[in-house]
């Protein structure tokens, strides 16, 4: 039985889910990026001896886990709601980075990265599944990207820390510190993060879906497709991405994801230490990424609603060609200012350039397919976050990351471009379009 909205509590529930997904995106940010702010340290950790090839496994062993965990959390949300999958998620990765302080061998360090990997990969999909859900249609890339500011205010934080307590509390210290915020987001998530309807409805639980889609004034899915025994065809988000008229779209999103996702590794994992290679002090480097990731922010404060204003495929398009540019630029010897300059603009368009794509497929598949369509796109995308760091690494470890790695970021930029510009109308758009007029006394097909 529906209820009768209540706008007010609507829209502050509403906002809720916004900002607790944000909260939880901007974590995982923090813990992807520590990563990156911590290598110059690890490198010079003698009682490890790590070699740049070395961190990049490392650090692609943590992205398997992500990619593992975006792949699967289809399933996940499937078998216990994406609130609880939401609340798993954020406890399983920050015990597991509270772990990493005390690692004794890179070994342990790698596994345990791995592990907090897996609780990483189940939070994007799940965020942006229900901030789509809870948010006017009309608005959802702007949602999105809004989102997807938390990551990129992760980042930044952990370069803003790290360039004063690095030196203080180690790389260690740094994971703690990554850790600790769960400890009061968790209890409010627990009180604030309702489930989704579209679940309750795929889960039987129609009055409670009901109950809920009225009390946030939100409308309510089709009903998911049965057998012919009645029960619920639990595979059918999962066969939609692969039917004919979405296939060819689904291998173009993963395409650009993987593109998109491996400039933002590549980008946060590398950039301080082929700064340094570049001839700039620690410090300096550790700047160029938070400048990067200010620039990241920046970008998603407005990408989405050019997004929302020009449709996403223009605006998707746009996006990567000039992260192209800006990335291609830095490949050479600029004045000082004008290199943080173009930091800045690489991070603007890049980092929004890879959401867009997330916003894209949101808006693209069906409500009942949609966190599956975000979460294979963000699992098969891990693959290139994990090429990302281990082509850095070869660069970095063979001397080649000036010029050659900034060319082969722009080359990736180029070939999220094409991906992105050859996805074909939706299938809604398709069927919403007026027939073509026939010419007078054409005959009929």
């Amino acid at each position: 039985m529906a209820t009768s909205r209540n706008p007010s509590a609507g829209a502050t529930g509403a906002r809720w889910v916004a900002w607790l997904c944000w909260a939880a995106v901007a974590l995982e940010g923090f813990d992807l990026v520590v990563l990156g702010t911590v290598t110059p340290t690890l490198l010079d950790y003698e009682a490890w001896g790590l070699t740049p090839g070395e961190v990049g496994v490392i650090s692609s062993w943590g992205l398997v886990g992500v990619m593992i965990g975006a792949l699967c959390i289809g399933t996940v949300t499937d078998l216990v709601g994406r609130r609880r999958t939401m609340l798993l998620s954020v406890v399983w990765f920050s015990v597991f980075t509270a772990l990493l302080a005390a690692a004794p061998a890179p070994w342990a360090f790698g596994t345990l990265r791995f592990l907090a990997g897996l609780g990483l990969g189940g939070v994007l999909p799940t965020a942006l599944a229900l901030v789509s859900e809870y948010v006017p249609s009309e608005r959802s890339s702007a949602s999105i990207t809004f989102t997807m500011t938390g990551y990129h205010v992760g980042g930044v934080l952990t370069a803003v820390l790290a360039i004063p307590l690095l030196d203080v509390i180690g790389w260690r210290g740094m994971f703690l510190i990554g850790a600790v915020p769960a400890l009061f987001l968790v209890p409010l998530m627990l009180r604030k993060l309702p489930e989704s309807p579209t679940f309750l409805l795929a889960a039987g639980r129609r009055e409670e879906a009901e109950e809920l889609a009225g009390r946030y004034g939100i409308p309510l899915a089709a009903t998911p497709p049965v057998r012919e025994d009645g029960s619920r065809d639990k595979l059918a988000a999962l066969r939609t991405l692969f039917t004919g008229r979405y296939l060819p779209a689904t291998i173009a999103f993963w395409v650009a994801s993987f593109m998109g996702l491996l400039l933002v590794y590549g980008l946060n994992q590398w950039l301080p230490q082929i700064m340094r290679q570049a001839g700039y002090e620690l410090g300096a480097a550790i700047t160029f990424l938070l400048v990067l990731n200010v620039g990241a922010v920046i970008g998603l404060l407005f990408a989405g609603r050019v997004a929302d204003r020009f449709g996403s495929k223009p605006a998707n398009a746009a996006w990567f060609a000039l992260a192209s540019v800006f990335l291609f630029l830095l490949s050479a010897k600029l004045p000082l200012p004008v290199t943080y300059l173009v930091v800045l603009l690489a991070g603007v368009f890049v980092f929004s350039g890879q959401v867009l794509v997330y916003a894209y497929v949101g808006r693209y598949y069906p409500a009942g397919s949609r966190a599956t369509a975000i979460g294979w796109a963000s699992g098969i995308g891990r693959i290139g976050a994990i090429t990302g760091p281990l082509v850095g690494g070869f660069l970095v470890g063979n001397d080649l990351a000036v010029p050659w790695g900034f060319y082969a970021f722009a080359i990736t930029g180029v070939i999220a471009l094409v991906a992105v510009s050859l996805v074909p109308r939706s299938p809604a758009e398709a069927d919403a379009s007026p027939a073509p007029a026939r010419r007078p006394g054409a005959a009929s097909a």
